[in-house]
This record gives C-alpha cells, sequence and structure tokens, in this order.
C-alpha cells in the first residue's frame, strides 16, 4: 500500500512515530461523458468568466466570495504557509469510552502502522493500553492542508484512525422524529424481535456484493461484444404497511419458506417428544371415534390380504377364509349396533 502520510501520534511527552495508509477503497466501474451519437469524449475546459479564456491548472487559485460581490484571491503558496500545529502530528487530545462517539461523526478510515521498528515499542504500548481500558482516543490531524478530527481505536493488532466531522458540522434532526404519541404493543415488538431472528440465521456479510456493479459490468460488457444486454427483473417495492401484524406474519413465513431450502436447525428434544405424544394422541382419539362399520371393513380387509399372501395353499382355503371373515365382520357389526343402541337407550 502507497503511504498517504507521515508523521507521528502525540501524547503528553510520548511519541510515535506512525505511517498512514488508507484502510478502504470504493469498487465500481468508471463511466465517462461522451456524446451520445458518436461516443465521443466530452471534456470539461477551465474558462475564465472575464477573459473567456481557458486557464491552466497551474493559474488556477482558490477565492472566497462575500455578499457584495468582493473576490479574496488565496494563492497556494499562502495556504501552504497557514499555521497548522497538527500538520505532523496526531495530536491526542483526550481519552474517551467509544460509547462516547456517535458513529454520525465517522468518515474516512485509515491504518497506522509503526513508522520504523524503533517504533514498535511505544506502538504496541499504546495499543495495549487502549484494548485495556477499552477506550478511544480524540485526536486532531492534518490532511490534505485541512485539519480534522480523528478518532483513534484499536482493529486486531492495528492501530486505525478515523476522520470526524466537527461537532457543528452535524446537522440537527429537528423534528424529523415521530410524534412520542406513537406507540407500540407488547406482541408488535415480539413478532418484530421473531422476524429479525428468523433473518440474522446464518448472515454472512462476507458473502454480500454489489448486485448494481456487477450488473452494469455485465451491461457494458454486452456492449463491447455487440450482443443483446442482459435484462433482470427488479424487486417490486413494497406496498404501504396498512395492517403492521400482518405485514410482521407474512414476513416470518416468507423468511422461513425461504430457509426450508437450507440445513434447518434441530429442534430440542423436549419439544419432539411432545410433539410426538401429541401426534400420538390425536391418533387414537380418532381411532376411538370412528363408527363399528369401518372395523369391520377394516378386518375384512386384512383378512384379505392375508389371504392373498397365502395364495399358494389352494383356492379353496382361500375361499373359507373369506367366508369365514366375512361371518366375523357381521357378528362385529352387530355387536357394534347393540352397544350403540344401548348408549343411546
Amino acid at each position: 500500500m502507497r503511504t498517504m502520510w507521515k508523521g507521528a501520534i502525540g501524547f503528553g511527552l510520548v511519541s510515535v512515530p506512525v505511517r498512514l495508509y488508507a484502510a478502504t477503497q470504493e469498487h465500481g466501474v468508471k463511466l465517462h461523458q461522451v456524446h451520445d451519437a458518436d461516443g465521443g469524449r466530452i471534456h470539461l475546459k477551465r474558462v475564465c468568466d472575464l477573459c473567456s479564456e481557458e486557464v491552466d491548472f497551474e493559474h488556477i487559485a482558490k477565492g472566497y466570495e462575500d455578499d457584495e460581490g468582493h473576490v479574496a484571491v488565496v494563492t497556494k503558496e499562502e495556504m501552504t504557509g497557514l499555521p497548522l500545529p497538527s500538520k505532523r502530528l496526531i495530536d491526542v487530545l483526550a481519552f474517551v469510552d467509544a460509547e462516547s462517539i456517535d458513529p454520525l461523526q465517522l468518515s474516512g478510515a485509515y491504518y497506522l502502522a509503526p513508522e520504523s521498528p524503533a517504533a514498535n515499542k511505544p506502538y504496541v504500548l499504546l495499543r495495549e493500553t487502549l484494548k485495556q481500558t477499552e477506550r478511544v482516543a480524540v485526536t486532531k490531524i492534518a490532511l490534505r492542508t485541512r485539519e480534522s478530527l480523528a478518532l483513534l481505536r484499536v482493529h486486531d493488532e492495528l492501530l486505525t484512525l478515523h476522520t470526524m466531522y466537527w461537532p457543528d458540522e452535524v446537522r440537527d434532526s429537528g423534528d424529523l422524529a415521530p410524534p412520542s404519541s406513537v406507540t407500540v404493543r407488547p406482541q408488535e415488538l415480539k413478532m418484530a424481535t421473531s422476524l429479525m431472528d428468523t433473518l440474522s440465521e446464518d448472515f454472512d456479510l462476507d458473502a454480500l456484493e454489489d448486485e448494481y456493479e456487477v450488473a452494469l459490468a455485465e451491461l457494458i460488457s454486452a456492449h463491447l461484444e455487440d450482443r443483446p444486454a442482459p435484462k433482470k427483473e427488479t424487486a417490486p417495492a413494497p406496498d404501504n404497511v396498512i395492517d403492521l401484524m400482518a405485514a410482521l406474519q407474512a414476513s416470518i413465513d416468507r423468511a422461513a419458506e425461504r430457509g426450508d431450502t437450507g440445513d434447518r436447525k434441530e429442534e430440542p428434544a423436549g419439544r419432539r417428544s411432545r410433539g410426538a405424544a401429541k401426534k400420538t394422541t390425536a391418533k387414537k382419539s380418532t381411532a376411538e371415534r370412528k363408527p363399528a362399520k369401518a372395523t369391520a371393513q377394516s378386518a375384512a380387509k386384512k383378512t384379505e390380504r392375508s389371504s392373498s399372501s397365502s395364495g399358494r395353499s389352494g383356492k379353496g382355503t382361500t375361499a373359507k377364509k373369506s367366508a369365514a371373515a366375512g361371518k366375523t365382520a357381521a357378528k362385529t357389526t352387530k355387536k357394534a349396533a347393540a352397544r350403540k343402541s344401548s348408549r343411546a337407550s
């Protein structure tokens, strides 16, 4: 990685020489402005409003215009000469609990590595102190001629730096939040929690990809290879939520259906045994409710199956067994009818 900045972390009389590296990089396909008729590149030229001449980059300075139209021109040399105490120093202002920092203030992320072998000892000392105290350091640093707040923290075995917005750069949210009169019921919270748990099962952050960039790359490849552009259906926009409970239940059901295609989690033994007991009880109650006629038919069918399996012993024997089965079934039916009439009386 290319070094972006060299300096030192300073807290008290301790100085830790470090190098700064970009910790993130944005992926994406770079697109240019072109003429849609012939594909020719469109170039933006720097033209002066007063003299209408194109200006080279070396003659471009910074300027500020006030409300009356007066312009203050500031050259690069003047910008470079401005006093910046944190120009080569990560100046530690305080050590605070990590929870006291609002993530809304965080901006860019950078890795900090020891500048030389001699810096390893103080580097590790600062890293381990931050780990044990579970704190972060609020600092100031100047990057690209602009001073900003920065957060120093530990990531794995490395110190990292996050540039921060100044407190007055974070906008007040005003009255954007829903009114305090809006409340939710306990069962709604319970269902929402269940939905969160279902969606979070087997979640792998590293497996995510930028689907838009993949589709854009396929589209560009199709144009370069002079073939039809691939078409993919986009997911429909969700409907307005009217019945919150119904929407939550539908979301849970859909998430559960998706989970059926993967490996199911094994039910606890107690839950399985209770389920099996319920099924057994249901079967018994259903059998008790069957009429006596069904019992007789079942006995007859069982006799027929046994007679067909022993067909080798001869047709005469089969006929005798069938007749006996019919008599038995008739007797069973009569007995059941008698019991039924006695209950009714």
